[in-house]
């Protein structure tokens, strides 16, 4: 049982895309801390189901500055994990992701500018470093981004940083790597792989495993997400548009992901996609003292449980 915590009463915090996998189990922990949390989402992914009772919630789209901009405004941080994550769908649709992942993003953060907000925790993506000879990655390897969607987190974390630079607004981006844990999409990027495995499961179907399965990510627990997100907000070492990876520095092929969640497989075509990610998380324990906590095995037999596979 989360024990609440009052003495954040009346500290106004904001969660964008708060009805979506991630956003939402930050608005729970803000929650349970005392913190008076509004989230904004259009609902384009998110689900009302996700949504704290005791958030309000306000159904807007950061893709209009006017609509955003009051409800920012007053807030003392703001989580922005809005985003539109899909890969391939912003290889489909450069235009309309961009619209959301950089202009969506710039307004987020020319209210947090004009609302006087003390700091901004941006959802970064290690989509940004596209393929690098070397692992494991770190921040200050040069971005190669392979997709608009990797591209446009990236230059989410620019802006971000010039916003610290020029306007004195308290920013830090942490770079997502393959997040996992109860409230997945089977759809879309954050569903990734073990998310696509569960629900064929559940569906009775073979797991899909594009190209021979050797292809390695980092997966990453949502508890260890939203406890970096946390420490990001109240770390004094940060707010200058620092970039720091929240990954868990070990990393799995797609084959042993099939493995340890159980069941028949079938291989399709590969894909234009990095073939391995592993994480150097040493700056994120450096700046926020973040170490992940929760090994793979242990987030798959909670999923386990949560789902009944």
């Amino acid at each position: 049982m989360i024990k609440k915590i009052d003495n954040n009463k009346g500290v106004k915090v904001v969660v964008t895309g708060g009805a979506g996998f991630i956003g939402s189990h930050i608005a729970d922990a803000l929650i349970a801390e005392g913190y008076e949390v509004h989230i904004i989402d259009n609902l384009s992914a998110g689900k009302m189901e996700n949504i704290n009772p005791k958030a309000v919630f306000h159904k807007k789209d950061i893709r209009n500055l006017k609509d955003i901009a009051p409800i920012i405004k007053g807030a003392k941080y703001v989580f922005h994990e809005a985003a539109i994550p899909r890969v391939p769908f912003s290889i489909e649709h450069p235009n309309e992701t961009n619209e959301a992942n950089v202009t969506g993003t710039l307004n987020v953060l020319t209210a947090a500018r004009d609302g006087k907000v003390k700091r901004l925790i941006y959802a970064a993506s290690s989509s940004a470093y596209g393929d690098q000879k070397t692992l494991p990655l770190v921040e200050s390897m040069e971005a190669k981004p392979k997709s608009p969607y990797g591209l446009q987190k990236y230059i989410g974390e620019l802006y971000a940083k010039l916003f610290s630079e020029i306007y004195d607004l308290e920013t830090v981006s942490l770079r997502y790597f393959n997040v996992y844990g109860p409230r997945f999409s089977a759809e879309g990027a954050y569903a990734l792989v073990i998310g696509k495995f569960i629900d064929f499961r559940k569906k009775g179907k073979p797991m899909t495993i594009t190209g021979d399965g050797t292809q390695t990510r980092d997966f990453t627990n949502i508890h260890d997400i939203v406890r970096a997100n946390l420490l990001a907000m109240k770390s004094k070492n940060v707010g200058k548009g620092e970039v720091m990876n929240i990954g868990a520095g070990r990393n799995f092929s797609v084959n042993q992901v099939a493995e340890l969640i159980g069941g028949p497989t079938v291989h399709i075509a590969s894909r234009l996609e990095p073939h391995d990610t592993l994480a150097s998380n040493a700056l994120a324990k450096k700046l926020i003292g973040w170490t992940p906590k929760v090994k793979l095995e242990e987030g798959i037999e909670e999923l386990r449980k949560v789902y009944k596979f």
